[in-house]
């Protein structure tokens, strides 16, 4: 199970988000901040898989302070920036960011990127999770001949 810590300053983002991430299998939504303290705080606290962050928050600190604080955690987690302002997105990505998506034109290309990480994650708690069908495989699955 992937775990997602979403920040961002709209409540209305933070539903949209989750209802988009409604169709993934296998990942959970952990927490979610509106500020970069409260957010930061948590996902030192929850240490999720993935932060989905957004750059514009409430009070002080921006998603880039959080994102250089969470980037020193070991493990750190994979950071999806989701924002609208694209002119940020090498300052992100050198700050650490995995990936850096447009809010207003890129919101739905996060999916398979968080599909992809989920089916990683499970392979690696799972190592036996390698059937093409997605079935968890272990010594004791028999295929049968058709």
């Amino acid at each position: 199970m992937l775990k997602i810590f979403l920040v961002d300053d709209s409540v209305f983002i933070r539903q949209r988000l989750t209802r988009l991430l409604a169709q993934v299998s296998d990942i959970e939504i952990v927490g979610e901040a509106a500020g970069a303290s409260e957010a930061t705080q948590m996902i030192l606290r929850l240490k999720p898989d993935m932060v989905l962050l957004d750059l514009r928050l409430l009070g002080e600190g921006t998603g880039l302070d959080v994102l250089r604080a969470i980037k020193q955690i070991n493990p750190a987690p994979t950071v999806i920036v989701l924002t609208n302002y694209p002119y940020y997105q090498k300052k992100c990505l050198d700050a650490g960011a995995d990936f850096f998506f447009d809010k207003s034109t890129q919101f739905a290309e996060i999916v398979p990127v968080i599909e992809k990480r989920a089916k990683k994650i499970r392979r690696r708690r799972h190592p036996g999770f390698n059937h093409p069908h997605g079935r968890l495989m272990t010594s004791r699955t028999r295929l049968r001949k058709r």
